[in-house]
């Protein structure tokens, strides 16, 4: 049997083992070598993890810095911070829901469920298909796979559905700008007729390929299927449209890009015998650097590296998941 590392042009495993990062090293035995790196615990009382957790307020969310913030009254970027933070704590730190900060942002984060299902309050009254997608990924990873208000989110996933399958987000189907949007009291239905937005809908994939039931659902497979014969064009919408996003890459996962999808479609049982995941993943073997990693787009700044780092750890999950599905 041949070693997914053997596929590509230089290990990486050796070099991201030599780094002087605790966290980083227990992911590369637990996921990468099969090793036991002891329990994911010790991890949570390390100080960057601490860190985050000091910064929590006490209804559970974390507070958007206020220099940044547009200025509605009706917009909640507390919640957009709170994301933003869960991303670390439980993508980089291992944290779950037995965990009080864990316990406690979830409880703030469902308090923003909408009747219909979705997450609301970062945009004020309006839909957040793309952030609903996100925290719901997140609270699935952390242990609330059988929780009815995820389920609750899911129908509003498939209620929502551009007709062409995806989902895009509704002002800019229905061409309704966003300061607009924010002083009207309902939510802008989406035009269904407009075309999906693959950089929204990918948001939407990921958080079917978290759940270890939703991930073997039809909807999961048509998603994929739409986000990989999009690969490599520009998106229908003016967010993020230009095809180089597919190759700028961060982790923890904001944005939707080449990574984020194949990470995905290998969770939900696309192989590499599919003609549009080859080529995906051919884009990793041509453009592994000299030592072993991948460019990330974001090549300056002083996190930089660090994010380079945690890239390719994702990438190589993600390969070893494809190499691993085609055996």
């Amino acid at each position: 049997m041949i070693d997914w590392r053997q596929k590509i042009r230089v290990d990486p495993v050796p070099m991201l083992l030599s780094l002087d990062n605790v966290t980083l090293v227990f992911f590369i035995k637990r996921d990468l070598l099969n090793q036991d790196p002891g329990p994911i615990e010790n991890l949570w009382e390390l100080p960057a993890a601490e860190k985050i957790i000091a910064k929590q307020q006490s209804n559970g969310s974390w507070k958007y810095p206020s220099s940044r913030k547009s200025g509605h009254k009706s917009e909640n970027y507390n919640l957009l911070e709170t994301y933003r933070q869960l991303r670390f704590l439980i993508d980089q730190y291992g944290l779950n829901k037995s965990h009080p900060s864990i316990s406690k942002a979830a409880d703030y984060v469902l308090s923003h469920q909408s009747e219909e299902g979705d997450i609301r309050g970062i945009f004020g009254s309006q839909y957040a298909p793309h952030y609903t997608a996100g925290l719901i990924e997140l609270l699935i990873k952390v242990g609330f796979v059988d929780d009815p208000r995820i389920d609750l989110c899911f129908e509003w996933f498939q209620e929502t559905r551009q007709e062409d399958g995806g989902w895009a987000w509704p002002l800019r189907t229905a061409k309704v700008s966003y300061q607009d949007a924010l002083a009207q009291e309902k939510p802008v239905q989406s035009d269904r007729s407009k075309p999906f937005a693959h950089a929204l809908t990918g948001f939407v994939l990921r958080t079917y390929a978290a759940h270890p039931e939703y991930r073997n659902s039809e909807g999961a497979w048509e998603t994929g299927e739409l986000i990989k014969a999009r690969f490599f064009k520009p998106d229908k919408y003016s967010d993020r449209k230009a095809i180089e996003y597919w190759t700028k890459f961060q982790f923890p996962y904001w944005w939707v890009n080449l990574l984020t999808a194949l990470d995905s479609l290998s969770l939900i049982g696309f192989t590499r015998e599919d003609e549009h995941i080859q080529n995906g993943l051919d884009w990793f073997a041509h453009n592994q650097s000299e030592d072993g990693l991948w460019p990330t787009g974001y090549e300056k700044g002083k996190k930089a590296q660090a994010m380079n780092e945690w890239v390719g750890l994702s990438i190589c999950r993600m390969l070893k998941r494809f190499d691993a599905g085609s055996e």
